[in-house]
């Protein structure tokens, strides 16, 4: 289970406890639908979506099978969970990496024709399949690379083959990409009306890639299942943390994973809280950082930086990497001493110093600490964040489930281009 320690917070606080009070009651609304809110549906993926697992685990077999690349395609909520997931549980060189399972390339997520280019490159001539992840199938970045890797798959294999090999992640009966969907006859998979993007890593918009990656996919449901019937507590004492930091005037959140694997939790980590908390002239900033390669430059402005914001470590009891500092003489570094001791009991004292150092310089600490990196453990946390980030923002009192301000760049975008939108 998720472990929230917030001692290294709580006297920046205030008086919390009548804030712990309003976060439980917030919690109890939202799980029992008196929010006054919809999109709610995510509360239910855990045990929902294990009747999906046979059909998407079917379609990751297929494409493992008959491909040596897969190019999801999609932006924010429909690409950022399934690499999170992947940097998370496999590896960040995940690609690079000798294996058995396809390599997994994101696009669709900006407008960089260069990006294409090389994602085309890297592909080389190798066989492809897509997996094209929009609720609407209008969304310009990602319809726009659609069309480039349709026509490729189209010269490669004919028509037919290439719409065997396009798995579409999209709404159940409404859209331009469903319509396309059924009258091409690709392989579909549903986002449910009542989950938004940004909630959607435990639907088929993250499990297909991360099967695809050979995540098991069904214990990543498991942990997030753990969180829902164990960690609810743990997810509001989080989440009143933040509120009682926010009110206190720490108005930035830093979220701080000391594993490279932890970078990508971070970008999704930033929409699920930016996106769902910030209107209305309100809202925490969510950023975040990777130590200790952060400490060498944003490590100034945090210890002795305008002190508006916090942060949140995380981080697992059983670390991954057993490499130890090599012994030699010669080399007069100062590191003899730690001949033999593992780079994981390095980075956790780094971890321990880096807090003490922060509340030291006036930053509050919360730290979350999970049992390790596996699917289970990514699971737990995405439901942890996912209740944490429900609460807080009625808290602040904003609708978690809307984005209305995502729109503003884009109507300018289509007026530019001259597109309908």
């Amino acid at each position: 289970m998720i472990k929230a320690d917030l001692t290294g917070a709580l006297s920046f606080a205030g008086d919390f406890a009548p804030v712990l009070d309003e976060a439980k009651q917030t919690l109890a609304r939202l799980l029992a639908g008196s929010a006054g809110v919809d999109g709610t549906g995510w509360l239910k993926l855990p045990e929902q979506m294990s009747a999906v697992v046979p059909a998407v685990m079917s379609a990751a077999q297929r494409i493992c099978a008959d491909s040596q690349v897969l190019v999801v395609i999609g932006i924010g909520g429909s690409y950022l969970g399934a690499r999170a997931a992947i940097d998370f549980i496999q590896s960040v060189h995940y690609n690079a990496l000798k294996k058995n399972t396809p390599d997994v390339y994101f696009v669709g997520n900006n407008l960089s024709g260069e990006h294409l280019e090389q994602v085309i490159a890297l592909i080389g001539n190798r066989d492809f399949s897509v997996n094209y992840i929009s609720k609407s199938g209008s969304t310009l970045e990602p319809a726009s690379a659609f069309r480039v890797f349709k026509k490729r798959l189209t010269d490669k294999y004919g028509s037919k083959g290439a719409a065997s090999r396009i798995y579409v992640t999209t709404d159940a009966e409404k859209g331009k990409l469903r319509a396309l969907t059924d009258r091409e006859g690709y392989t579909s998979f549903v986002i449910p009306d009542d989950v938004g993007g940004r909630y959607s890593v435990l639907t088929p918009v993250g499990l297909l890639p991360a099967a695809v990656a050979d995540i098991d996919i069904a214990a990543m449901l498991d942990g997030a299942r753990d969180i829902m019937e164990n960690g609810q507590d743990e997810a509001a004492r989080y989440a009143a943390l933040r509120q009682a930091l926010y009110r206190a005037g720490r108005k930035i959140e830093l979220l701080v994973g000391f594993e490279p694997s932890l970078v990508s939790t971070g970008e999704w980590w930033k929409q699920l809280f930016g996106e769902s908390e910030g209107k209305n002239g309100l809202g925490i900033f969510p950023a975040s950082a990777q130590f200790t390669t952060d400490l060498h430059s944003l490590g100034q402005y945090i210890q002795d930086g305008e002190r508006t914001l916090f942060e949140t470590f995380v981080s697992a009891e059983v670390p991954r990497g057993t490499i130890t500092v090599i012994a030699d003489e010669a080399l007069e570094d100062g590191l003899a001493p730690l001949a033999g001791e593992s780079f994981s009991k390095l980075n956790d004292a780094a971890r321990q110093g880096t807090k003490q150092a922060h509340i030291d310089g006036g930053v509050p600490v919360i730290e979350l600490r999970l049992p390790s990196y596996t699917a289970y453990d990514f699971g737990m946390l995405v439901q942890f964040f996912e209740l944490s980030c429900g609460v807080s923002a009625l808290m602040t009192g904003v609708n978690p489930f809307d984005q209305p301000g995502v729109e503003a760049y884009k109507k300018n975008l289509y007026a530019i281009l001259g597109l309908q939108k």
